[in-house]
C-alpha cells in the first residue's frame, strides 16, 4: 500500500516538473517573440527616421564646376583629415525664409556665412575659419571651372556664391589656398532658425543694447536666450553695432557658434534621442549637400569627433588688410597664407610651424647648370634674395638673378611655366618646404623663386655642381608674421 502510495506522488511530481517545463518554455518562447517584435520596430523605426532624415536633405552635383586641376585629396572619414565649406545661405523662399527680400540665384542667395570647418586626421581638434564675405579675392571669371587661373579677376567673396553657388565656392578657395574640400552643407535663414529653437534657444551676451531694424533685433545690454527668430537677428546684425564691418559680425558669430557648442554639451544633446531627432530634423530639413555627404556620412563624422572637448575646437578670422581701391571693402592680408599653410598641412595653430624639408624626394633629373633661375625678395629683409642667388651660384645655376617685391609673401614658392616642372623640382631641392606650383603668365624658360616672411636658407641639392661650401648666409628671413586671433568654445560668451 505504501509502495503504491509512493508511486502516485512520484508520478505526481514528474507531471508538475513536466507542466513547470513546458509553462517556463511556453513563456520563452512568447518572450523571445515579444523580443523579436520589439527588436524590429526598432529596426523598423531606425530606418524610417535615417530614411526621413536623409530625405530632408537637398543635393547638388558641383563636381563639373570644381576643374581638373584640383588640389590633393587629404584623407577621408577614416585616415586623414577633413575640410568641411559650411554655408549660411540668404535664401529668401522657401518655408520659413519669408520676409527677408528678394534676391537673383536660384532663388537669389548669397553667402551670408562661410565656413572652412577643418577637423585634424588625429580627431583631436576642429578649426572652424570664418571667411569675410567682403574679402575681394582672385576668382574664375563666370565661375567657369574651365578658366585658367591666370584669366581669374578680383571680386567680392560673396558674389561667387550668388553667381555659382556652392561650386564656385569650392572652386575659389582650392585655387587660393590649394586646400582640398572634402564636402560642403549650405543652410538657410529658416533651418537656422528651426535648428536653435530645438536646442530650446541659445545665451547670448551683448555688451551693448541693440537696436537693429534690418536685423530684426532689439536687445537690451546683458545676457539673453534667443529663440530662433531673435538669433537669426543676432548673427546678421552689423551696421548698427561697433564699426558696423563684417569682421565685427564674424566675432559676434563665433561667439555664437561657441555658445552653440557650450549648449549642445551641457544639455547632453547626444544622449537625448528626442532632442536630437527635433534637432537633426530642423537641420536636415533645410540642408543642401553634395550627393555623397549624407545622414551616413554625417553620422561617421560626428562618430569620429565625438572625444573632442569644446576646448579644442577654436574658431579664427581669416586675416585681412584694407582694399585700397575701396574702402568698404578688405583683402586678404600675407599672414593669411600661414592660416591656410597649418590647414593644408593639418597643423594646429598654436603648434610651431614644423623644420622644413625636402619638398619632394623623387631623383632629379635636371641639372642645376641647364636652369634659368629668378629670385623675388618678398620678404621684407634687405639682401634675401642677393644672398640666395651666392649660394644657386656656389652650386652650378646657370647665371641667377634677383629682383624685389613689394607685394608681401609667406614661405618659399618656386613656380614654372611650360614643360619646366622638372627644373622647377630641382630649384625647389634648395629651398626646404618651398611649394612648387604652375605660373599663372609665361615665364619664358625661366624658374621664379619667391622668398617671403618665414623663408629658409638655401641648402645644397643633391645633384648640385661642385663641391665647394656654400656662402654662409648673413640675413634671414623675417619669421612669418602670425597676426592670427583664435576663439575656443569653452571661453565666456560674453569675452
Amino acid at each position: 500500500m505504501q509502495q503504491d502510495e509512493d508511486e502516485l506522488r512520484r508520478r505526481a511530481d514528474v507531471r508538475v516538473q513536466r507542466e513547470a517545463h513546458h509553462h517556463h518554455h511556453r513563456r520563452r518562447r512568447r518572450g523571445l517573440v515579444i523580443a523579436g517584435v520589439v527588436a524590429s520596430v526598432l529596426v523598423v523605426g531606425l530606418v524610417a527616421v535615417y530614411l526621413r532624415l536623409n530625405g530632408n536633405i537637398d543635393r547638388i552635383d558641383v563636381s563639373d564646376m570644381l576643374g581638373d586641376d584640383r588640389p590633393t585629396a587629404a584623407g577621408n572619414v577614416a585616415t586623414g583629415p577633413l575640410n568641411i565649406l559650411l554655408v549660411g545661405s540668404d535664401a529668401r523662399e522657401g518655408e520659413g525664409n519669408e520676409g527677408y527680400g528678394s534676391g537673383d540665384w536660384e532663388p537669389g542667395q548669397h553667402s551670408d556665412t562661410n565656413l572652412l570647418m577643418h577637423i585634424s586626421a588625429d580627431r583631436s581638434s576642429v578649426t572652424v575659419v570664418s571667411i569675410p564675405r567682403d574679402s575681394m579675392v582672385p576668382a574664375p571669371v563666370d565661375c567657369d571651372a574651365s578658366a585658367p587661373e591666370a584669366q581669374w579677376q578680383v571680386r567680392q567673396w560673396n558674389q561667387n556664391f550668388n553667381t555659382g553657388g556652392p561650386g564656385c565656392l569650392i572652386r575659389t578657395i582650392e585655387g587660393n589656398t590649394d586646400i582640398f574640400v572634402n564636402h560642403f552643407a549650405v543652410v538657410d535663414f529658416g533651418g537656422f532658425k528651426d535648428m536653435v529653437n530645438a536646442l530650446g534657444g541659445v545665451p547670448v551676451c551683448t555688451p551693448i543694447a541693440i537696436d537693429d531694424p534690418k536685423a530684426k533685433l532689439t536687445l537690451s545690454a546683458g545676457r539673453h536666450r534667443l529663440d530662433g527668430e531673435q538669433a537669426l537677428g543676432y548673427v546678421r546684425t552689423r551696421y548698427t553695432v561697433g564699426d558696423g564691418s563684417d569682421i565685427g559680425r564674424i566675432k559676434r558669430q563665433q561667439a555664437f557658434m561657441s555658445s552653440v557648442a557650450q549648449e549642445a554639451t551641457r544639455s547632453s544633446l547626444l544622449l537625448r534621442p528626442d532632442r536630437l531627432l527635433r534637432f537633426l530634423d530642423a537641420a536636415t530639413q533645410s540642408l543642401t549637400t553634395d550627393p555623397d555627404f549624407g545622414i551616413g556620412e554625417m553620422r561617421e563624422v560626428a562618430e569620429s569627433v565625438k572625444g573632442i572637448g569644446v576646448d579644442k575646437i577654436q574658431f579664427v578670422t581669416v586675416p585681412t588688410e584694407p582694399y585700397a581701391p575701396d574702402a568698404n571693402r578688405v583683402q586678404w592680408a600675407p599672414s593669411a597664407a600661414t592660416l591656410w599653410e597649418a590647414i593644408r598641412t593639418d597643423r594646429d595653430l598654436g603648434a610651431p610651424s614644423p623644420t622644413p624639408s625636402p619638398t619632394d624626394t623623387r631623383p632629379l633629373t635636371v641639372t642645376p647648370d641647364r636652369i634659368a633661375v629668378q629670385v623675388v625678395n618678398a620678404s621684407g629683409t634687405i639682401g634675401l634674395a642677393k644672398q640666395a642667388v651666392a649660394s644657386l651660384l656656389a652650386q652650378g645655376f646657370a647665371n641667377p638673378t634677383s629682383v624685389n617685391s613689394d607685394v608681401p609673401a609667406t614661405g618659399v614658392t618656386v613656380e614654372y611655366s611650360g614643360q619646366g616642372l622638372e627644373s622647377a623640382r630641382t630649384v625647389a631641392a634648395a629651398f626646404p618646404g618651398a611649394v612648387v606650383k604652375s605660373a599663372t603668365t609665361d615665364l619664358g624658360g625661366v624658374v621664379r623663386v619667391t622668398l617671403g616672411a618665414g623663408a629658409p636658407d638655401v641648402v645644397a641639392v643633391p645633384n648640385r655642381l661642385g663641391t665647394g661650401p656654400l656662402p654662409a648666409p648673413t640675413v634671414s628671413a623675417t619669421p612669418s608674421p602670425s597676426q592670427i586671433e583664435t576663439r575656443t568654445a569653452d571661453e565666456d560668451i560674453c569675452s
